[in-house]
């Protein structure tokens, strides 16, 4: 059976007004099995190629955060208590920020973890 999906890729912009970014993780949401989950991971040589001078230790921090609040629960703060989907919306909602979502994407699978393993090696690692 199959499943549809959104998913969107998290960048990290680390100078705003050059708009250079890099993938630093992946959400993915499926409604019908409500799984939700976010993969990270930063590249701290890619990192200090686009900016020498970026916060790495806050970078890493934050892009945690999106883990953190996919996996819910009270650690995660009043966001994590939040159902699948409004937490999805969330994580994806466009900002202006270091740390933001690209446009989210949808697909079909037969297996929502799995294919959040193999977007997150695609397109992050």
């Amino acid at each position: 059976m199959l499943h549809s999906y959104d998913y969107a890729v998290i960048r990290v912009t680390p100078k705003l007004e050059r708009g250079e970014c890099m993938n630093a993780g992946v959400v993915l949401y499926c409604r019908t099995l409500r799984y939700l989950v976010a993969h990270t991971h930063l590249d701290e040589h890619r990192l200090r190629a686009l900016d020498p001078s970026a916060d790495v230790d806050t970078i890493r921090l934050q892009l945690a955060l999106f883990a953190t609040i996919a996996a819910g629960g009270a650690d995660a703060g009043p966001i994590g208590l939040l159902p699948h989907a409004e937490r999805f919306h969330w994580l994806v909602a466009p900002r202006s920020t270091i740390l933001a979502a690209g446009p989210v994407h949808c697909g079909l699978c037969a297996d929502p973890p799995t294919q959040a393993v193999h977007l997150y090696q695609r397109l992050v690692t």
